[in-house]
């Protein structure tokens, strides 16, 4: 009689976590999705893959609606998220403009509203999942080629970008590397905010400020363009090499057909939306990876940066991308 009972109360407890799963499984999820406007070719790469993301969510769960919101603004997107929390979002996406926006990302997480927080970081642990390309390697192994090309001895400029965790990891980690070479001099380190036009006004100032430069570091594609603008007006022959990243096709093209000035590029996809839209409805879910035995998802995943060279930049050239 015992073990009937046992046996029961065992095949209950199946029911009942069958009976949760199910319902979790379906129930209806409210998530709402900020980051920045497409000022730039990475961004307007970022948005295109939240927007491709979100559709392809739409058509596999229709228990799954999103709230997508742009600004250009880290005000105007601290009271977008104000404002979708009273919505009664479940899930939270945030792509930060800059860290600044700290203080309303962790009362959203303090709410108990599921947090998926993207690349340019905040900065204090206020999520359930952080998720970025690899901002370490990505500016490491710039500085090394870099440094390797110059035969470990020049003059370097770096163009940082907005104020930010990954913008002062890149920085600092690019003047780390720098540091190991004794014949290797940073000159000067000064932000262009990701932006063509302002990374352009800095590099016009290096040129007036410094009489010889042997290379410039931008750790940003759109900004290497300004970069390479500056220069080319200037008339001055003096740089070997200009080195951005993001591996957009326009600098990727340049690898390929041998230009002199930028000969290698870093790996940093926009996709990274995409992937973090996936862990909100994944973690909302109550979902992890296959084959993952915790019960859930890591807190921070980190995706891999590959150096681009003429001898594998035809891998990384799609010329019918958005960047």
């Amino acid at each position: 009689m015992k073990r009937v009972i046992a046996l029961s109360l065992a095949l209950m407890c199946l029911v009942v976590v069958a009976f949760g799963q199910a319902n979790q499984a379906t129930k209806k999820l409210v998530i709402g999705v900020t980051m920045p406007t497409a000022d730039h070719g990475w961004t307007g790469g970022a948005n295109w893959w939240a927007k491709k993301a979100i559709d392809d969510w739409q058509k596999k769960d229709p228990n799954v609606k999103f709230l997508f919101r742009t600004e250009a603004d880290v005000t105007k997107q601290a009271a977008d998220i104000e404002d979708l929390m009273v919505q009664g979002v479940n899930g939270l996406v945030v792509f930060p403009i800059d860290s600044s926006i700290t203080p309303v990302v962790e009362k959203a997480y303090n709410k108990g509203i599921y947090v998926v927080v993207l690349d340019r970081g905040i900065t204090k642990p206020a999520y359930d999942v952080y998720l970025s390309n690899d901002d370490e390697a990505y500016a490491r192994q710039a500085m090394e080629w870099i440094c390797k090309e110059l035969n470990y001895k020049g003059n370097v400029v770096l163009i940082e970008g907005i104020p930010s965790v990954i913008s002062d990891l890149r920085t600092k980690t690019a003047k780390d590397v720098a540091a190991k070479y004794p014949g290797i001099k940073i000159l000067d380190s000064q932000p262009g905010m990701w932006n063509k036009e302002k990374a352009l006004a800095v590099m016009e100032n290096y040129l007036q400020k410094y009489s010889s430069i042997d290379a410039v570091y931008t750790a940003d594609d759109d900004m290497l363009e300004g970069a390479l603008q500056a220069y080319k007006e200037s008339g001055r022959k003096d740089i070997k090499i200009m080195f951005g990243g993001a591996g957009s096709k326009t600098m990727v093209k340049r690898i390929m057909d041998g230009d002199p000035l930028v000969r290698a590029d870093a790996t940093y996809p926009p996709d990274v939306v995409a992937t973090g839209i996936s862990l909100a409805v994944i973690g909302l879910r109550g979902r992890t990876f296959e084959g993952f035995y915790q019960k859930k998802l890591p807190i921070r995943i980190i995706l891999n940066s590959e150096l681009i060279t003429r001898d594998n930049a035809k891998s990384y050239y799609f010329p019918d991308s958005v960047f």
